[in-house]
C-alpha cells in the first residue's frame, strides 16, 4: 500500500486547505476537538492531490484523538508555507522514536495491543505523501504535554 500511494497518479486540484482540514475532522468526536475557528474561511488556496494529501492529514487527526485523546487544530500561514499544527494531550513520544514512527510498521511499544489496531503504516504513508507535495511532517513534544505534529506545505 506504502509503494502504490507513493506512486499514485491523482491529479492535483486547486482547493482551499482550510476547507480540507475541516472535511478531515467530518465524523470524528467533536467533544475531542478544538478546531480553529478561522478554518472555516481560511483563503489557503493551495495545488495539489486532495485525497491523498486528506488521507494523511486525517491520520495524524486521528491519532491525536486516538493516542492524545484529544486534537487542537490550526492551520498558519508563514512566509511561503502553510503550516498545520495538530496538539494533543497524550503522553508524547520518546524522544529517540519521533523520527522513528515514520518508518513503515514501526509501532511504539505501548500501541501493540491489539485493540489499538494499525499496522505502522499511518504515519508513514503521511509523510511519503507530504513530502511527494514538498512539505514534510515533524513531530515534537510539548513542554506542557502531549505531542504536536506540523505539517508544512508550500502555496
Amino acid at each position: 500500500a506504502l509503494s502504490r500511494e507513493a506512486a499514485k497518479t491523482e491529479p492535483r486540484a486547486h482547493f482551499d486547505l482550510g476547507d480540507l482540514l475541516l472535511d478531515c475532522v467530518e465524523g470524528l468526536d467533536k467533544v475531542a476537538l478544538d478546531i480553529d475557528p478561522t478554518l472555516a474561511n481560511a483563503q489557503a488556496p493551495i495545488e495539489a492531490q486532495p485525497i491523498a494529501l486528506k488521507r494523511a492529514v486525517a491520520n495524524l487527526i486521528e491519532n491525536a484523538v486516538v493516542y492524545g485523546k484529544s486534537a487542537e487544530i490550526a492551520l498558519r500561514r508563514e512566509g511561503a508555507e502553510y503550516r498545520i499544527v495538530i496538539d494533543d494531550h497524550g503522553p508524547g513520544i520518546p524522544e529517540a522514536e519521533l523520527d522513528r514512527v515514520f518508518r513503515p510498521f514501526f509501532r511504539l511499544e505501548a500501541s501493540r495491543n491489539r485493540e489499538s489496531g494499525g499496522a505502522g503504516l499511518g504515519l508513514a504513508i503521511a509523510r511519503s505523501v507530504v513530502r511527494a507535495h514538498g512539505g514534510d511532517i515533524v513531530l515534537k513534544n510539548r513542554p506542557e504535554g502531549g505531542l504536536r505534529a506540523v505539517v508544512s506545505l508550500p502555496h
